[in-house]
């Protein structure tokens, strides 16, 4: 039975943004030949609440979408922001970048790198107020690479059984193969990049 845990998710009216997220989602399950059932089991996230995105009638959480890339073997930015056929210069309004906020923790992560054909490298700037936590990530697959930098405040990243606190300036590689997930211990918010390499999948 799919676990369900750090499932949350909050009912809005309709957006752009949220059309595009649910129907990403479910081009890409249909395109695997994949059932809700199928995604559900391989995901962890409930039929039910795939359902709802798929339908743009809730938004996931960043834990929730973050497994829901996993399972379809892409990644969070590609669900988030179309394709672009530009390579050369190419531009992103900040009112065009994606942001997916939690209303619950009030975590919000902010895509800011394109989407490229055959180049899987995210860049994505979050935002995690004092004392607030990401959720548990799941494990990526073999190759994934995730780098930390902290702009500002504080941040304690737990990695597998690994702990580590990091203060502004500092910054951080890991093998992303683990369970990790993300905490403010202090009391501003704190900003950090986090770029996800997934370019060479062993």
């Amino acid at each position: 039975m799919p676990d369900t845990q750090d499932i949350e998710t909050r009912e809005e009216p309709r957006t752009a943004q949220i059309e595009a997220l649910a129907a990403e989602l479910r081009e890409r399950r249909r395109r695997q030949g994949l059932s809700l059932e199928a995604l559900s089991a391989r995901s962890g996230v409930s039929r039910s609440m795939i359902s709802k995105v798929e339908r743009g009638e809730a938004v996931p959480s960043t834990v929730v979408l973050s497994r829901l890339a996993e399972a379809l073997g892409t990644t969070f930015a590609a669900l988030m922001m179309p394709a672009s056929t530009e390579h050369e210069v190419l531009v992103i309004p900040r009112a065009r970048q994606p942001v997916l906020r939690d209303e619950a923790t009030g975590f919000s992560r902010r895509v800011l790198s394109p989407v490229l054909p055959g180049r899987g490298l995210d860049v994505v700037l979050n935002t995690l107020p004092a004392g607030a936590e990401t959720g548990v990530f799941t494990p990526h697959r073999s190759g994934v690479e995730e780098y930390v930098w902290v702009q500002r405040g504080r941040l304690r990243a737990q990695l597998g059984e690994a702990e580590v606190l990091l203060e502004a300036g500092d910054s951080l590689f890991f093998d992303a193969t683990v369970p990790h997930a993300f905490s403010n211990p202090g009391e501003e918010p704190c900003e950090y990049l986090l770029v996800i390499d997934s370019s060479v999948r062993r």
